[in-house]
């Protein structure tokens, strides 16, 4: 039969200075690995959190700029003006050429007209020098 141990208060337990020095170091590497590790899956929680408000920010820009709800840049807002000033350009032309869209029929009537004053203007002339 065995007996129980007994272990007290005043027990005395002797160990080698090579093994107690062992237990402290194995000890302090267990300590410093568990805080790196923690520290490390901190870091990690962090990043994630950061991504996760950066996606959400992402996704609401995404959807809503294209809607006019978050307003417009200044580039934006330069180019809208450049836009509608163009467009009162085209519009300005367009008018004018419309205007001339009947000049070449003008032009073309007024020749003949010419041409015919011409001939008549030239008749008179060979008809009045003659009598004269």
């Amino acid at each position: 039969m065995t007996k129980p141990l007994k272990i007290s208060e005043q027990a005395a337990v002797q160990m080698p200075m090579k093994t107690v020095a062992s237990l402290i170091a194995l000890v302090a590497i267990g300590t410093w690995a568990y805080f790196g590790l923690h520290e490390t899956l901190n870091a990690h929680s962090t990043k994630i959190e950061l991504m996760q408000k950066d996606l959400e920010a992402n996704s609401e820009f995404r959807i809503k700029y294209p809607r006019g709800e978050l307003g417009q840049s200044s580039g934006e807002a330069e180019l809208f003006m450049l836009v509608e000033h163009m467009s009162g350009l085209i519009e300005s032309m367009d008018e004018e050429l419309k205007g001339m869209r009947n000049n070449k029929i003008n032009i073309d009537f007024l020749k003949e007209q010419v041409s015919k004053l011409q001939e008549d203007v030239e008749k008179l002339i060979r008809n009045g020098n003659g009598e004269h």
